[in-house]
């Protein structure tokens, strides 16, 4: 099953293969998602980070409309700083700062 395969390939913690740079993989991604008639593919992140954001929080991003960091009471500061490392290590990164280019500051 495709599923299973996926599951142990994410298992290593990447979805790139050993053998294979990012640029590469990310080539091969992009000509296959062509192949299906599949375009644009990189909003599909910036839409999973952004659902994912509000789904944790319970407010929008500052992308969608939510708000600001400034405008955030400082409990909420604390949860927005947490979700979007979260988010950010789910999208692959390390660092939270990273998660701006998907939710807004």
């Amino acid at each position: 099953m495709v599923l299973d395969q996926a599951k142990r390939l994410a298992a290593g913690g990447s979805l790139i293969p050993a053998h294979l740079s990012y640029r590469a993989q990310l080539n091969v991604f992009k000509a296959q998602c062509q192949r299906a008639g599949i375009n644009r593919v990189h909003g599909l992140r910036h839409r999973y980070a952004q659902e994912r954001y509000a789904a944790k929080t319970g407010w929008q991003c500052p992308a969608r409309g939510g708000p600001t960091r400034k405008q955030l009471t400082p409990e909420q500061r604390s949860i927005d700083q947490r979700v979007r490392l979260e988010i950010s290590l789910e999208l692959g990164h390390g660092r939270a700062q990273v998660s701006a280019i998907y939710l807004g500051r």
